[in-house]
């Protein structure tokens, strides 16, 4: 086991452990402790606690000293440098034609370093600048660009319920959020009314997407046919969280719907959506389908020449009508015209006439 000290440098900042180097440390106090960036003053919010060896990162960094008042009125000093450093920033941004939007600048406990945070479409190229604020200041200078959800973290706010912005009151870190988890409980999907002040998906849309993840493994998904303990239906709403869905039953008369507990309803597999339609759909069907297959009949007698139409018993027989004239031989379609033979069938009636020999 470990003894630590839970210490945040930002409100709503993540905790850092740290060796209390033995001594007592309440939560509430000031202290100062070594950082990868130099001396930075903190704030212990959980007190001397033993943990296990494997949820430290070793080397665990020690704290310094608590915070005296002298401590305090160089924090105090360093954050009124901060202040006047984002204002002369803003103003060599300004000077350069950045395409950059500064967001705050804070300096180290010890002026060893000033950092400045900005946001930005894409990369920017800075060097120019901070050759400026090096000459400036006499420190070390660095910029960091950061994201929509880090600025309104350091920026803070009011969300769309009236209270403050839960990144930079109580979360450490941002979880990611996704379009599916407004579908799976029913929001509207306007981005407006779903997104927060960043533009980005609102973080609260993760805190009961689980419990809605379970419901809907026992709710019934609207347009499903279910069984319900007054016969069987089709699903037409649903209250995920108070358990409970309406049914249109199929033998209600006037379309009624009936409130059942989504517990007492069994959803039919492979069953019609549109069970009620179906029979009506598949009687409509036959009869397009009749209708077609007589207008197919009809246009066939139409097309059908007058030599194969049936015209009385004689032609039947194979003797045609009295006064009637022989019927025409039909030409066959994609082919040519049959020449018959000469000296055959009775001569050459249709052959052209030939020029009679001179008589001597």
């Amino acid at each position: 086991m470990t003894t630590i000290i839970g210490v945040r440098f930002k409100t709503g900042g993540k905790m850092y452990y740290f060796d209390p180097q033995d001594t007592a440390v309440t939560a509430g106090t000031g202290v100062i402790v070594e950082t990868a960036r130099g001396l930075e003053y903190g704030e212990c919010v959980q007190g001397n606690t033993e943990v296990p060896d494997q949820t430290v990162v070793q080397p665990l960094k020690r704290m310094v000293r608590v915070a005296t008042d002298a401590d305090r009125k160089t924090l105090a000093r360093n954050k009124k440098r901060a202040d006047e450093a984002f204002v002369i920033c803003k103003r060599k941004i300004e000077e350069r034609g950045l395409e950059m939007n500064l967001v705050t600048a804070e300096c180290t406990f010890d002026m060893n370093k000033m950092l400045f945070y900005f946001t930005a479409d894409g990369r920017v190229d800075f060097r120019e600048l901070v050759k400026d604020l090096a000459s400036v200041f006499r420190t070390r200078i660095e910029l960091r660009q950061i994201g929509v959800r880090d600025e309104a973290k350091m920026i803070g706010g009011l969300g769309t319920c009236g209270r403050e912005l839960c990144c930079c009151s109580y979360l450490e870190d941002f979880h990611p959020v996704s379009i599916n988890m407004a579908k799976d409980q029913n929001l509207s999907l306007n981005p407006a009314k779903i997104s927060g002040v960043c533009g980005r998906l609102m973080c609260c849309l993760k805190y009961e997407h689980e419990a809605y993840a379970e419901l809907q493994k026992v709710t019934p998904k609207l347009g499903s046919v279910v069984d319900t303990p007054e016969g069987r239906g089709k699903v037409i709403s649903a209250q995920m969280l108070r358990g409970t869905c309406k049914v249109q039953l199929d033998e209600s008369p006037d379309h009624t719907l009936t409130e059942f507990q989504c517990a007492d309803c069994c959803v039919v597999k492979g069953a019609c959506r549109n069970r009620q339609n179906a029979a009506a759909m598949a009687e409509e069907r036959r009869k397009r389908e009749e209708q077609a297959a007589a207008e197919r009949a009809a246009k066939e007698m139409q097309e059908m020449p007058s030599a194969e139409q049936p015209e009385s018993a004689a032609s039947q027989n194979g003797q045609p009508a009295e006064g009637a004239a022989a019927p025409r031989r039909r030409r066959r379609r994609g082919g040519r015209r049959r020449h018959k033979p000469a000296g055959a069938g009775g001569g050459q009636e249709n052959a052209p006439a030939q020029p009679e020999a001179p008589q001597e």
